[in-house]
């Protein structure tokens, strides 16, 4: 069975559109809206645009057209609208109607506009053009930034670490890490100790202070033996002929007469004639 453009153009077809046409003179759109003076044929024209618009639209939903074919559909789709918005002003002077406040959009709202470009619209197929599927990616916003009050909401006990025991892991973990560190702090311990008695085995400390004191033994003075003495050590020998405090002693001295002075500065006179008969009772 033919299809129905075969059938169109079929000669009895030609014929029976000639006969029906026989007589009439086709009539062509005016190019300009401003050259109609009727109002019906203004709608007339009117409707024939959209008609043509519809069917375009139709057409270029079809992404196998090729690249180049959208794009002209789209051009031609552009520009059926401006020249319906033409139609439709100049029916309004006319008298008619206003289809742009009243009339229906719906072959404007198939097309999507790009921002920054008022009046061109892209269709079907055409908004996956490369370059124009950039276009409609809308920018990230920019993350807004918290105020002080909306990052203190956040703030609890766990932002200052004491929830961290909460878990159950991290308490394990430190009791393994602390006998670790007690392990080896114990065994650092016994190797410091062998290595220090080891050594006091081949060299005894001296337990007591060396006196700075020197008393030396007196003996008989004879000129040659002193003078052969100073010779052979190169320095002079005291002799002490009277007994002298070591350095122990000089130090409790020194530590009685500082508890005097203190005593006499801070202490009542009272508090003094106290110590003063406390220190003769134990025969201080």
């Amino acid at each position: 069975m033919a299809r129905n453009a075969e059938k169109a153009m079929t000669a009895l077809a030609r014929f029976r559109q000639a006969q029906l046409e026989e007589g009439k003179v086709k009539e062509r759109r005016p190019f300009l809206a401003s050259e109609c003076n009727e109002r019906p044929k203004a709608e007339k024209w009117r409707r024939q645009i959209i008609s043509e618009i519809s069917k375009k639209v139709a057409q270029i939903q079809n992404a196998g057209l090729g690249e180049f074919r959208i794009r002209d559909l789209n051009d031609e789709i552009n520009k059926l609208l401006r020249e319906k918005r033409h139609w439709e002003v100049r029916i309004k002077e006319l008298g008619g109607p206003d289809y742009a406040r009243v009339g229906p959009k719906m072959l404007d709202h198939e097309g999507k506009e790009v921002p920054g470009n008022r009046g061109y619209k892209y269709f079907g197929a055409a908004r996956d053009l490369p370059g124009v599927r950039e276009l409609f990616e809308k920018e990230p916003a920019p993350a807004l930034r918290k105020t002080r009050a909306e990052l203190m909401k956040d703030v609890d006990a766990e932002y200052y670490g004491y929830r961290d025991e909460d878990d159950g892991v991290l308490l394990p973990l430190e009791t393994q890490y602390e006998k670790q560190a007690v392990l080896e702090a114990v065994q650092k311990w016994r190797t410091e100790k062998e290595s220090h008695l080891s050594g006091d085995k081949q060299q005894k400390e001296e337990e007591e202070e060396e006196s700075i004191y020197t008393v030396l033994n007196e003996e008989p003075y004879d000129e040659e033996s002193q003078e052969e003495q100073e010779a052979e050590e190169g320095g002079v020998t005291f002799i002490a002929h009277v007994p002298v405090p070591s350095q122990r002693e000089v130090e409790e001295a020194l530590v009685r007469r500082k508890k005097m002075e203190l005593l006499q500065r801070y202490a009542s006179e009272t508090l003094q004639a106290q110590s003063q008969e406390a220190r003769a009772l134990l025969g201080l």
